[in-house]
């Protein structure tokens, strides 16, 4: 069984942060473990308040983990402040892990600030050139690549400038363009597109926290990289399909929807 790390936020309600990738690492038939660098306190309608977790503890958390257990893989999501870029990209030089997936957690879906705005730099500057595949969404890359994106055409040239930064391999997820919903990947040698559907469910809480997860976990298990997004973009869709009704607002995507069916529980 292969060990993950994610490094992440806390997600009271469940349904993204660190508890959608322990999900999604169990989902996926691997061994999950945690460093918290932040609690939120949110729910299914929104993100209400933020405390970040003290710099120290979070370097104790990775090294306890690291020194330890062997770390097949490690996701990170996020990072609120200058402090905690740098704190973690310190501890990650330290330890070397084979894979980093990092999805650049900068707002919420409810519009919550999660990345400080003089972070981003810092993010770019020290995190992105050790990561094995960055995942922006639209609105996070616009932030990274400093362009306006709105369609597939400018799409491939954000990736590219983020490319340019120092990622090793970049996807682009399109969710939330107009008309269409497919993810663009840009690797060293060459650019893919995966073809993406719009689904009319709202239940789509967590859905960059749990396939930037499952790209971990695809990786971990010795997938190439495009297997490994084609494989967690297929996971994400059908668990988005059966999202949960839970809450007032968006519920989160299915984490289990596999092990349910297959014990005879569709729902």
């Amino acid at each position: 069984m292969k060990n993950l790390l994610t490094i992440a936020g806390s997600d009271s309600s469940g349904g993204a942060g660190i508890q959608a990738d322990l999900k999604t690492f169990a989902a996926h038939g691997t061994y999950g473990m945690s460093v918290i660098t932040a609690v939120t306190a949110q729910n299914t309608c929104g993100v209400i308040s933020v405390q970040n977790i003290d710099t120290k503890i979070i370097a104790e958390q990775i090294k306890a983990v690291f020194e330890d257990i062997v770390v097949d893989g490690v996701k990170i999501g996020m990072l609120a402040n200058m402090e905690i870029i740098d704190t973690v990209t310190k501890c990650l030089a330290k330890f070397v892990p084979k894979i980093i997936v990092l999805d650049p957690v900068m707002v919420s879906k409810s519009g919550y600030n999660l990345l400080a705005r003089d972070a981003c730099t810092t993010l770019i500057k020290n995190l992105l050139p050790i990561v094995t595949v960055v995942t922006p969404n639209i609105l996070e890359a616009e932030i990274l690549s400093e362009i306006k994106i709105t369609d597939k055409e400018t799409m491939c040239i954000a990736a590219r400038k983020i490319y340019a930064l120092g990622a090793k391999n970049v996807l682009l997820k399109g969710g939330h363009l107009k008309n269409c919903a497919d993810d663009f990947l840009l690797t060293q040698n060459s650019e893919y597109w995966f073809k993406g559907e719009k689904i009319d469910n709202k239940n789509t809480h967590g859905t960059g926290c749990t396939l930037s997860s499952a790209i971990t976990a695809n990786l971990a298990k010795e997938q190439d990289i495009v297997t490994a997004v084609a494989n967690a973009k297929r996971y994400v869709t059908l668990g988005i399909k059966k999202g949960l009704t839970i809450g007032n607002g968006c519920g989160p995507v299915h984490h289990f929807v596999d092990l349910y069916q297959k014990a005879g529980m569709d729902e």
